[in-house]
């Protein structure tokens, strides 16, 4: 059990969307920003590079040929410039990163995963997960991924785990993490979830088309007061430019930019081991005043908080459910961790004698 006081930021921000090299610079600066504030943990939301593919929710697919290319060409590589230099920078700050990605794969044009990377302070690839299943309008987008990346990540501060948006319903792959003595659970999201198109006087009689800030608190809580760990909620912030680009060319591109601007924002936000709201605080840039938040949800910002592991301990005592409170001999799991490659090569090897 660790006994270091973690200090984690979770940066409600946006990327400079469809630029992965532009999005990269700006989430250095970001924990640049965090470095400062004595962060031990930066946090980034889900595919912040290069961006979140929100169109497949509102336009028809043979409107977005166009999109999921600049989609492909700002996608990135795990073991590609844009990660090496968060990794340069983790090393040279002496601080964990944690950051969604659009990935490329080497051996497909356009195959793509909806995944995360998690880099250690020394600059090391602690986790790569990807994505196990694309939801709804993603599968668009993104290939189903793996179990690969259903782990813990063991640091000085505690166990580490992740999972992207959707997989936070998937009640087995988030019992494959308790079953690792996860202790902090980090949990990304998208800024906007749109499931209709919506126009004001339908919200007006209606109320809300999705919520996202009850959604993903609900299933993100479930998870804390089930493993008793720390939870990071990290939502993206969607901006203007991300609107623009999303609605032009639409063939009904008045009504696609209404229902982004109209569609609830996700939030960012903590909870404690009892999946209660934990709350954060942010810090003026100037003053370096902190003040107290709850959440960030309609501004780009980094919201902060400690976290003490040992908060992880008394719950366990009610119901330790990899444990004490779990039946072995009915429940048996299986995770099957492997990689998964397009095919398996073998190559054999002839060995000639020349006899004379």
């Amino acid at each position: 059990m660790s006994t270091k006081i973690l200090r984690a930021a979770a940066c409600h921000v946006s990327p400079v969307f469809l630029s992965a090299s532009k999005t990269t610079q700006k989430a250095i600066s970001f924990v640049q920003q965090a470095h400062a504030n004595k962060a031990n943990l930066v946090v980034f939301p889900e595919t912040y590079i290069a961006a979140f593919p929100i169109w497949s929710a509102i336009r028809a697919p043979t409107e977005n040929h166009d999109l999921f290319k600049r989609m492909v060409a700002e996608s990135v590589y795990v073991d590609g410039p844009e990660i090496e230099s968060l990794r340069a920078t983790a090393q040279k700050l002496d601080i964990m990163i944690s950051v969604g990605i659009s990935e490329k794969a080497r051996y497909s044009s356009a195959t793509l995963w909806n995944s995360n990377v998690l880099i250690g302070s020394n600059g090391e690839i602690l986790n790569h997960h990807r994505k196990l299943q694309p939801t709804f309008f993603e599968k668009l987008t993104w290939s189903s991924g793996d179990g690969h990346g259903l782990r813990v990540s063991e640091t000085p501060y505690g166990k580490i785990g992740n999972l992207i948006c959707g997989e936070n319903t998937n009640p087995l792959a988030r019992y494959a993490l308790m079953a690792e003595g996860e202790q902090i659970h980090i949990s990304t999201w998208p800024a906007v979830w749109p499931t209709r198109a919506l126009q004001p006087d339908v919200v007006a009689r209606k109320g809300k088309n999705y919520d996202n800030l009850a959604a993903n608190r609900t299933r993100a809580a479930a998870h804390c007061f089930e493993a008793k760990c720390f939870g990071i909620i990290n939502a993206a912030f969607l901006d203007d430019k991300a609107i623009d680009i999303v609605a032009k060319g639409a063939s009904n591109e008045a009504g696609v930019r209404q229902t982004l601007q109209l569609s609830q924002r996700a939030a960012t936000m903590f909870l404690d081991p009892t999946g209660m709201l934990k709350p954060g605080f942010t810090v003026d840039a100037t003053t370096g005043e902190q003040q107290e938040t709850d959440y960030l949800q309609d501004r780009e910002d980094i919201l902060y908080t400690n976290m003490d592991m040992e908060e992880c301990i008394e719950g366990k005592q009610y119901h330790d459910i990899v444990g004490g409170y779990q039946r072995l001999d009915v429940f048996d799991l299986k995770v099957d961790r492997s990689r998964r490659a397009p095919a398996k090569f073998v190559e054999e090897v002839w060995d000639y004698k020349v006899e004379f």
